[in-house]
């Protein structure tokens, strides 16, 4: 027998070190911060620990049995199992245009104005490479959704972030950094429902950046993944329906949150036949499209899946309610959003001083809740933590029990405030 060779058990025998140079866009991302958090949520698992993980976004509930059972009978043609177009299937982008019409009154060639992605996240990234390249500028809403600043540092490109708590202020520093930039912005990207502050704006608001699209020649992207999910009567708009919307930019859909269909990963990217032919070039370097019995599903499930969105939407407003009742009963009200899976929770005092990351993994250590801390999404999110409405009422209800004992136990704020104070000076 060879002695070179390694034996069922041994420990693999490595050779000396060897330098490896990872590419420069790599060495161009931030550090993922949620890596402590991440790390103790699985330590305390595997100790048998009951974590109630709300920091995640990821749908919990799945989709309705008719959109499986066609799955199932998708997947069992032999015809389905190629390669698929990459563009996705036409009559899939046809639902799509639908879809558009139907809810927005938005017309939509499916053959030149649609394509199907991988989930909006795999779009949105692929269509930065498209669009943009060593210096060139992005500008993102800030807080910011982390893909919207990875995908455009991937592409080569910088960004500059503007806060969204006010829609109005947003506006008007869209245009100063117009004005004081040079070059100036290639791309805008916008996201109302935002992620994650939750805040949303009417259609007037769209109307108002197309003008500044035109005026100083940008494009625009609209990340719309939370259109289905509203509340107490609230629509969400395309950008696409403003007036002049598809000279300037597209709009990214996804199946994933209305739709339960997450892990499926569907995607669209529909307006600007130029950007979408960008994305579509782009798409066909990358990969083979998608799994037709998917396809084939996510076209039954657009063609008769709105009242099951409704009902879902009716499902997080519940969880909504359950979760801000709750924290406002413990002392830590919240403001109730419109719109998204998310509450976005400002940190109640005495705590804000901790920082949203210590304030996260005080949650997570005494009470076993998981939330996002703020500061993750940016300068612009410190003081707050992001709470996902992926769990049942009951464990909301139980979760916010254990945030009550974590916070206090029913102790007044200055009560706790004057115990740290004290334990500071020891």
């Amino acid at each position: 027998m060879n002695e070179n060779l390694q034996r069922a058990g041994e420990p693999v025998q490595r050779g000396r070190p060897f330098s490896i140079e990872v590419a420069d866009r790599i060495k161009r991302l931030p550090p993922y911060l949620f890596a402590r958090i991440n790390k103790l949520k699985y330590e305390k698992r595997r100790r048998g620990d009951d974590v109630i993980d709300l920091g995640m976004g990821n749908p919990s509930d799945p989709p309705e049995d008719f959109i499986i059972e066609k799955l199932a009978e998708a997947a069992r043609d032999p015809r389905n199992h190629g390669y698929s177009d990459s563009l996705g299937l036409l009559n899939l982008r046809r639902e799509v245009a639908s879809r558009y019409f139907k809810h927005y009154g938005v017309r939509l060639d499916p053959e030149r104005e649609i394509v199907v992605c991988l989930g909006s996240k795999e779009g949105f990234s692929h269509l930065c490479l498209a669009l943009l390249g060593p210096g060139d500028t992005a500008v993102i809403p800030s807080p910011s959704y982390p893909p919207h600043l990875f995908a455009v540092s991937l592409a080569g490109g910088n960004h500059i972030a503007l806060d969204v708590a006010n829609t109005e202020a947003f506006l008007s520093n869209i245009a100063y950094t117009c004005q004081h930039l040079y070059p100036r912005p290639k791309l805008l990207v916008v996201n109302f429902p935002h992620n994650p502050s939750t805040a949303v704006v009417e259609p007037e608001f769209y109307v108002e950046v197309v003008k500044l699209a035109k005026r100083y020649g940008f494009m625009v992207v609209s990340d719309l993944a939370y259109a289905d999910v509203t509340f107490d009567g609230y629509k969400t708009p395309s950008f696409l329906a403003a007036p002049g919307a598809m000279d300037v930019g597209v709009e990214m859909t996804t199946m994933s949150k209305g739709y339960n269909m997450a892990g499926w990963r569907v995607g669209f990217c529909a307006g600007n036949a130029e950007i979408v032919r960008a994305l579509a070039t782009i798409k066909t370097y990358y990969d083979y499209g998608m799994f037709q019995a998917i396809q084939i599903a996510a076209i039954m499930a657009l063609r008769h899946g709105d009242a099951a969105v409704e009902a879902q939407a009716k499902v997080y407003e519940a969880r909504r309610d359950v979760l801000c009742d709750g924290l406002e009963r413990i002392g830590w009200p919240v403001a109730r959003p419109k719109a998204t899976m998310f509450v976005w929770a400002k940190i109640p005092e005495p705590w804000a001083a901790m920082g949203s990351f210590d304030f996260a993994m005080k949650l997570l250590e005494e009470a076993d809740v998981v939330a996002s801390p703020g500061a993750a999404f940016g300068p612009s999110g410190e003081g707050y933590v992001r709470l996902a409405l992926v769990e049942n009422e009951n464990r909301l209800r139980q979760a916010v029990r254990q945030i009550g004992r974590c916070l206090g136990g029913g102790r007044t704020a200055q009560a706790v405030r004057e115990e740290m104070t004290a334990a500071a000076k020891q």
